[in-house]
């Protein structure tokens, strides 16, 4: 988008050198109350991108809510080059409710997109969101957390065999890059096919706010605003950076209680012990080993589990990447 122009949405526009907030409806409630999502819009004087940051399209999805709000309320954004429409809570009723989906018959918003205007609740609420703010952009992050009970080093989620969609990943400066094109109805895999290419950030776990993930993610929305032009600063390098195809959940075989042997983020090796299940007597556990080296990308947080349950998310590496990661890891 050339900033010569406003940036236009159903019901308004934000002129260049301008900054909005609004609330912008896009569903009613049974008591036909609006439903409405807060919008900032902040319309450089010059030239460049459009960029779209969203949080909490699942509503108890906290770290980027702050991420979202400090790029609009605590940057200075006066010499700005583009465009940042900035959506901190997608999913109103969800964080309001503070549970993960829509609490309309637990439809899921990030498997609605890019929505349409004469469907179900979700999809309704998609396309508006989509239509106005999504689809203008030229590109996109899309901030998440891990699910209740569970955690996740800060990684990054693309389509790296699209590369509009690689040059983004790398920018945003992560050191695990997670390739996939993502499920039908992300917000990130229809951005993406509809020409706006867009990545998700993974970072920490829900119900709470975790300042080293926040400060680490607006790392690296700074280094993604230097690579498109939109602010002058360095784009960040990792120190090591893997984009991981070959990944797994470790599920438990036996239930009990869990302890955890590593931190997420960690390095383990292949037959390495990465937890042990125990009963409440705390006799001879059943140990979970790694089936392949690779790093801890996601961990169980609430220690108990059943047979089946998911303990960890293991992203494999190879020798080369291992050794560094280790040798980091020795150097802390």
């Amino acid at each position: 988008m050339n900033s010569d122009a406003a940036f236009t949405y159903n019901g308004g526009k934000v002129a260049p050198g301008e900054r909005q907030n609004l609330r912008y409806g896009i569903s009613e409630t049974y008591l036909g109350d609006p439903v409405r999502i807060p919008v900032t819009i902040v319309n450089g004087e010059r030239d460049g991108p459009t960029v779209f940051l969203s949080a909490a399209a699942h509503g108890d999805e906290l770290n980027g809510i702050e991420v979202v709000r400090e790029v609009a309320f605590e940057w200075n954004l006066a010499d700005l080059a583009g465009t940042i429409v900035c959506l901190p809570v997608l999913n109103v009723q969800g964080f309001l409710t503070q549970q993960r989906y829509l609490p309309i018959y637990d439809r899921d918003l990030n498997r609605s997109f890019p929505g349409d205007p004469t469907s179900t609740s979700a999809k309704r609420m998609a396309h508006a969101i989509f239509e106005n703010f999504i689809a203008p952009c030229d590109l996109g992050i899309d901030f998440h957390t891990s699910t209740r009970g569970r955690t996740n080093m800060l990684h990054v989620r693309a389509d790296t065999s699209k590369d509009d969609v690689s040059r983004l990943a790398y920018a945003f400066g992560a050191s695990v890059v997670v390739d996939g094109a993502g499920s039908d109805g992300t917000l990130r895999g229809e951005a993406t096919r509809a020409g706006v290419p867009t990545v998700t950030v993974e970072m920490g776990e829900a119900h709470r706010f975790e300042r080293r993930l926040i400060d680490d993610a607006l790392d690296g929305v700074e280094s993604v605003f230097a690579e498109y032009g939109l602010q002058p600063g360095p784009v960040r390098w990792p120190g090591w950076r893997t984009v991981v195809t070959e990944k797994t959940w470790i599920r438990a075989d036996a239930g009990g209680i869990v302890d955890m042997h590593h931190d997420r983020g960690s390095l383990v090796r292949e037959g390495e012990r990465i937890c042990t299940i125990t009963d409440p007597f705390k006799a001879q556990g059943v140990p979970v080993e790694a089936p392949f080296t690779g790093v801890l990308i996601g961990l169980l947080e609430n220690p108990v589990v059943y047979p089946g349950n998911p303990i960890c998310h293991l992203a494999e590496l190879d020798a080369e990447r291992a050794r560094i990661v280790d040798r980091r890891q020795a150097d802390r």
